[in-house]
């Protein structure tokens, strides 16, 4: 048999679920990218339509375990509140962030989720607020001011409050979803698959009472199922897995490289004029967030 570590996971499997925890950091990286490719489509169709794609596909791999995969839904009704709340709640702002907002900006700010990772566990019973949690807070949140600072039109352009508050939230929610989320550690990962589908009707249901549905072109609809069965679908399955059987010591600082990739692409694919500025923001609030997990551990 092969070595197990002291907590009793096997070795070789933890450095299979830290990979897979890879996959879904590079899938959010893109998740700005495919938000701006699919402009135009207000956020809860959006929502909609991304979700039930992740849905559909979900289902179709979980169909081959048949009535096993049902069971696995049989979850506490605390675990399905939490995951559907912050799931539906963080994409719906985040949706409407990209709308409202540079994307790179708003995309940099709802990353500050890292951080506030950091802050809420050190806020936890048995652990203390220490004097490297602020220095990243103050790094984190003068990223954050930069990008407030900037005007994306020009000197006289109007700072886009709406969607630079909605990026904000999302890092908060996001941020207290995962914090809350150890409560059901035991939950099955399949599970994310009826989540989707909650969030899928949810945002429909939205969609009708609050937006005018707007057609749908051959490009955004790629952006859409890309969406779908990447940083809305396998991701959320991907991170689940991962954070229960993977190293939680590689993906933390690894999460940390998210917000950068997403900068990077979307400069590269044009969809965001490089300037220092931007380049400045993300390596503050990175760096604001590897200070807060990593200053002091030498104890």
């Amino acid at each position: 048999m092969r070595a197990m570590t002291g907590t009793g996971v096997d070795n070789a499997g933890a450095g299979r679920a830290t990979g897979i925890g890879v996959v879904a950091i590079l899938l959010w990286a893109a998740l700005a990218l495919l938000t701006v490719r699919a402009g135009g489509v207000p956020p809860f169709q959006l929502l909609a339509l991304s979700f039930g794609v992740a849905f559909i596909g979900g289902v179709c791999v979980l169909l081959p375990r048949g009535r096993a995969a049902l069971a696995e839904m049989r979850q506490p009704a605390g675990a399905w509140l939490l995951s559907f709340g912050g799931i539906f709640s963080y994409h719906a702002l985040y949706f409407f962030a990209l709308s409202h907002a540079p994307a790179a900006q708003a995309s940099l700010i709802a990353y500050l989720w890292p951080l506030f990772i950091v802050l809420f566990s050190a806020l936890a019973p048995g652990e203390r607020l220490q004097a490297r949690h602020l220095a990243g807070a103050v790094l984190g949140l003068a990223g954050t001011a930069l990008i407030a600072l900037e005007r994306d039109g020009g000197a006289g352009s109007a700072w886009p409050l709406a969607g630079i508050a909605a990026a904000f939230g999302c890092a908060l929610i996001w941020s207290g979803y995962s914090v809350l989320n150890r409560r059901y550690a035991s939950a099955p990962s399949s599970m994310m698959v009826g989540v989707c589908g909650l969030v899928a009707v949810a945002g429909a249901v939205c969609h009708g009472l609050l937006e005018t549905t707007a057609p749908v072109s051959g490009g955004q609809w790629a952006a859409i199922v890309l969406l779908g069965l990447g940083p809305t679908g396998l991701a959320f399955l991907a991170w689940d897995y991962a954070t229960k059987h993977g190293h939680l010591a590689l993906l933390g600082p690894l999460s940390y490289l998210a917000p950068l990739l997403s900068t990077v692409l979307l400069v590269v694919t044009g969809a965001t004029p490089a300037r220092l500025t931007l380049l400045l923001a993300a390596l503050l609030i990175i760096a604001g967030s590897a200070v807060a997990t990593f200053a002091g551990r030498r104890r």
